[in-house]
């Protein structure tokens, strides 16, 4: 490639520690003026709708750059001529990390005891606990994988539910044609699965049924996984725990019957977004600035247009 590379980022603290990168960065948005010349890799905000993505101007930029692992409704809004990357090794220990806090803080009571707290009561009660629990995780991906290094050593007995049944060197991966059996075995459900058509609603009625009572289900994928109006009908009696870094829809309306709900903690979509991600994602760009800048083609195209 000609020249040096021309970058666009969303924000001058993101390509501040890159200087010596090798490239020119420029701070650009959409809805921005078009540069006078395309840009050879945009960098897109943290958490931008897919909406925006109909908005970018013909042949701004050759490959355009997601800060996000998920790409859940790109395809259907980018318009044709880019090549579009996201962000794999940025988000999935950060992620697998507020999953394992809100296992423990559920297995341990903590909501139960800081109402308790402000309240100056003293709520001694025992709790179920990790240790020989039972926990599905639903998504054999870079989220579950952190997710099982991180609850193994707790003593938990871990079970990995993928797209489809197979062997690896950590053990069987069960399909998901096997979670009717596999539910009313588990203490513990995490969803950690991309959004697609396969997995819209999966979180259903039946699904919710077949949880055994006072299991915990735990969503850090997307919140159209889940069929949010079972959620409510069994968690609204508090058969069921429920931990949510995401919801539908999103935000949450503040008059929403999930805010009340016993046994149920909502995180606002911070599964990702903490101070370890922008050097990770910068590492992402370092990598891409040298492939594009030598020629090479970018890493972790997911989709073209």
């Amino acid at each position: 490639m000609a020249g040096v590379l021309q970058v666009a980022v969303p924000d001058q603290d993101l390509a501040a520690p890159l200087t010596d990168a090798g490239a020119d960065f420029t701070v650009w948005r959409i809805g921005h003026a078009p540069p006078q010349r395309p840009f050879d890799l945009l960098v897109l905000p943290y958490m931008m709708k897919a909406d925006e993505l109909r908005r970018l101007p013909a042949g701004v930029a050759a490959v355009l750059q997601s800060q996000t692992l998920g790409y859940d409704g790109v395809a259907e809004r980018l318009p044709a001529g880019f090549v579009y990357c996201n962000a794999p090794g940025v988000h999935e220990a950060s992620t697998a990390e507020l999953a394992a806090g809100l296992i423990i803080a559920d297995r341990r009571g903590l909501p139960g005891f800081g109402a308790a707290q402000l309240e100056g009561r003293w709520a001694h009660a025992p709790m179920p606990g990790l240790a020989g629990s039972r926990v599905l995780l639903l998504g054999a991906g870079g989220v579950g994988e952190q997710l099982r290094l991180r609850l193994e050593p707790f003593e938990a007995d871990v079970v990995r539910v993928g797209r489809t049944a197979r062997q690896d060197e950590h053990g069987p991966v069960h399909g998901l044609d096997e979670l009717p059996a596999l539910l009313p075995t588990a203490d513990v459900v995490v969803v950690a699965v991309p959004l697609n058509a396969q997995t819209r609603g999966l979180v259903g009625d039946r699904f919710l049924g077949a949880m055994r009572d006072g299991a915990l289900l735990v969503n850090v994928a997307r919140g159209p996984v889940a069929d949010t109006a079972a959620l409510v009908a069994h968690t609204a009696n508090g058969r069921l725990h429920a931990a949510l870094d995401v919801t539908d829809p999103e935000p949450l309306p503040p008059d929403h019957p999930l805010w009340t709900c016993p046994n149920v903690v909502i995180t606002p979509h911070v599964g990702g977004h903490v101070g370890a991600m922008a050097p990770r994602m910068r590492r992402v760009l370092r990598e891409q600035i040298s492939r594009l800048s030598t020629g090479r083609p970018p890493a972790n195209v997911v989709i073209r247009t």
